[in-house]
């Protein structure tokens, strides 16, 4: 794997984007073909972007946030 292909994966991971699914939850494919190193700083990429998408939104919510409350149905 290159050093490209490796970042954007890491970028992939880092991500709150998943898969729509109804009865669980998945890790991002991307993850799966991430040597330990590569999940290490995917999690650590993850972890400094949620609080800079929260500074950026209106209501003080990252894109984890967002994703999580998206999938609570409401009544």
């Amino acid at each position: 794997m290159t050093a490209e292909e490796q970042e954007l994966l890491i970028e992939q991971v880092a991500g709150a984007w998943r898969p729509a699914a109804l009865d669980e939850l998945h890790y991002h494919k991307a993850w799966h073909d991430l040597d330990a190193a590569g999940r290490e700083r995917a999690f650590d990429l993850a972890r400094a972007l949620r609080p800079l998408e929260a500074a950026l939104d209106p209501d003080g919510l990252s894109t984890t946030a967002r994703a999580v409350l998206a999938r609570i149905p409401r009544r």
